[in-house]
């Protein structure tokens, strides 16, 4: 079942690559006060590079302007994968947090994984954007298509901020 506006953020563990190397990040540090949570189907892919990431980049500081709090990317990758493209889009310098679900469970959990064997990919997650409001979701909003990136980009859900 995908999640919906009024559901909670489900339990689980993402990583990022700490000063001695991959360190676990619970989600339940997500959970507190606003969030701007957004998921790509893949670190280094053309969408999720050229799109996805630098329209959160774009209004990082509005974002912030209007009381949220972190705004973090889930990516379906290594934490090292997701290190790496943090600072090649200049998320890092924006203060986007860049969260690897390695095994994808927690992109289970939302009921978004997807597979796209033509693109070689597996067990991805489909583009949204969303704000949580101390764990819980306010907005959710999903793109049709892994190729598009409207109702998930950076500018769209900070209309709804």
């Amino acid at each position: 079942m995908t999640i919906t506006v009024r559901d909670k953020l489900p339990a689980g563990k993402l990583l990022r690559v700490g000063a001695n190397g991959p360190e676990a990040v619970d989600t339940a540090d997500l959970s507190q006060g606003r969030v701007a949570l957004f998921g790509v189907p893949g670190a280094f892919t053309g969408t999720c590079t050229n799109a996805h990431m630098p329209s959160f980049v774009r209004s990082a500081d509005a974002f912030r302007d209007k009381g949220v709090g972190r705004i973090v990317c889930l990516t379906v990758n290594d934490p090292f994968v997701a290190d790496a493209w943090a600072k090649s889009t200049g998320a890092d310098k924006a203060g986007i947090e860049v969260l690897a679900d390695a095994d994808g469970s927690l992109t289970k959990a939302l009921g978004l994984d997807f597979d796209a064997p033509p693109a070689g990919l597996f067990g991805r997650c489909k583009r949204f954007a969303a704000l949580l409001k101390d764990g819980v979701f306010e907005v959710i909003e999903i793109e049709d298509s892994p190729g598009q990136c409207s109702v998930s980009a950076g500018e769209a859900l900070l209309e709804k901020v």
